[in-house]
């Protein structure tokens, strides 16, 4: 018996032969072109011509392989576990970024819960800003600075609504700067609209330590303190935010793009949901406090009339403005066009603090190829003169930010 191989186009093997074959597989699938069917079988008896073709189990395999991977998550402990093993952030880096996802979990707690816990209303007290305080604000400013502090990699951590930088003692090996605003738009909380905490990370500096010398007073320790903080955003190592509204989202980025992760009630874990975002390079909506229009000056108020005039193609752009950082930046990184945040005649120098705020959403923004800027220069290009310094803010969009500036040139 004389029996033939060849490979049929779809790459099956295609066994032929004129005489009978005594013994198939019962794994094959047999051709009887003298019964004129199809039919799986041990044996097969009688002439006639027969193929017989073998069934592929790799298709089957990978389809078992596609259903196990739609249960995969990537968590942010897990992702950041790759990082520090791909050599992209140490392990003290690491603690310090799974210290901050902890706060941002306890202080989500306490906002959803902020109504049962009474913890809206304003304490009582003003913060460095001459803002008033609100309760929340005060307890997440705790929980924030104890997360940092019991991760014991952090050197100095600064506080919007500290007055001063911290050196902290508990630092065992690690001597990171963080510097975090722990709620932005507190000011929401009693109408449970979003509101969510942003943070930095710089080097560590041996420069800023706990300890005082024999000849240095205290008042030198934190001037020193000071200086170590007031750092160009460039030197940024990590920036994120995390929202607090109909779902807690963690966003992040350490230097590498931007990645998303979702707060997942079951696991009561960040779970990653959106993976090297970029913002489209332009976008139809922008997001400024036109309550403030006219104490803006006549450039920026031109620009604002030109956004909505319907012009040759009918669409003026659209206005949306919910008054909490976070909440305003993230639709704009995901949908595209422009936040702003201009000086005016009683903000000569806006209200944003470029530490706590600026300097962090314009990492993420260039990270996620957009931009951040001041209307004549880039955020992360000025250099802090102070703690609580205060810039305009316009970011979003490369080609939004770059329409805003040729205007207030």
């Amino acid at each position: 018996m004389v029996t033939t191989i060849t490979r049929c186009p779809s790459s099956q093997l295609l066994f032929s032969s004129s005489h009978s074959i005594s013994r198939i597989s019962p794994f094959q699938v047999c051709l009887n072109s003298s019964g004129g069917g199809i039919r799986r079988s041990k044996g097969v008896n009688g002439g006639g011509r027969l193929k017989c073709m073998a069934v592929e189990t790799a298709s089957s395999e990978a389809q078992v392989k596609s259903k196990r991977s739609s249960y995969e998550i990537q968590t942010l402990t897990g992702w950041l576990l790759k990082q520090e093993q791909a050599g992209v952030i140490d392990a003290e880096l690491t603690i310090v970024l799974s210290s901050i996802s902890m706060a941002c979990k306890q202080i989500a707690s306490l906002v959803q819960r902020a109504s049962i816990s009474n913890l809206t209303g304003v304490q009582g007290a003003v913060n460095i800003q001459g803002e008033d305080q609100k309760k929340l604000d005060v307890v997440s400013n705790e929980v924030f600075s104890n997360c940092l502090r019991s991760s014991g990699r952090t050197g100095i951590i600064a506080s919007e609504e500290e007055d001063v930088p911290v050196a902290v003692e508990e630092s065992y090996s690690g001597n990171y700067i963080v510097v975090f605003d722990p709620l932005d738009g507190s000011s929401n909380i009693d109408a449970a609209v979003s509101t969510g905490s942003i943070f930095g990370i710089y080097s560590p500096n041996d420069e800023c330590l706990a300890d005082v010398g024999d000849e240095e007073t205290l008042d030198s320790a934190k001037e020193r303190c000071i200086v170590n903080v007031c750092q160009p955003g460039n030197n940024l190592l990590a920036a994120g935010y995390c929202m607090y509204s109909s779902s807690i989202i963690f966003v992040l980025t350490i230097g590498a793009g931007v990645f998303a992760f979702t707060l997942d009630p079951m696991y009561g874990e960040f779970v990653m949901t959106q993976e090297n975002i970029q913002i489209p390079k332009s976008g139809k909506i922008y997001s400024f406090n036109e309550g403030n229009y006219q104490l803006w000056d006549d450039k920026l108020k031109k620009y604002i009339d030109d956004l909505k005039d319907p012009g040759p193609t009918g669409k003026p752009y659209s206005a949306r403005y919910i008054g909490s950082l976070v909440g305003d930046f993230h639709r704009t990184l995901l949908y595209g066009g422009i936040y702003g945040y201009p000086r005016d005649k009683k903000s000569k120098n806006g209200k944003l603090r470029l530490l706590y705020e600026c300097a962090p959403m314009s990492f993420i923004v260039e990270q996620a190829g957009g931009k951040g800027s001041d209307g004549h220069h880039r955020v992360l290009d000025i250099q802090p003169t102070e703690i609580h310094q205060r810039v305009p803010l316009y970011i979003g969009s490369q080609e939004e930010v770059e329409k805003v500036e040729k205007y207030l040139a």
